[in-house]
């Protein structure tokens, strides 16, 4: 059962992940390699804790 929960918490992370790596353009971030790469790593905890974010998180998952 644990396995299970694993493998579902990976789909969701690495999905965010690549969601948001596909979307970037649609933000207002920085365009630079390591601004994205670091973004899109840590989305969960930038998520929770800077409204910010969320709405460009947003942004970049819709289309």
């Amino acid at each position: 059962m644990s396995q299970l929960i694993v493998l579902i918490l990976s789909i969701v992370y690495f999905g965010g992940v690549w969601k948001f790596w596909q979307g970037f353009r649609r933000t207002n971030f920085n365009p630079s390699l390591s601004n994205k790469l670091v973004l899109a790593v840590f989305w969960p905890a930038l998520c929770l804790t800077n409204k910010s974010y969320r709405k460009n998180f947003q942004k970049a998952l819709k289309g």
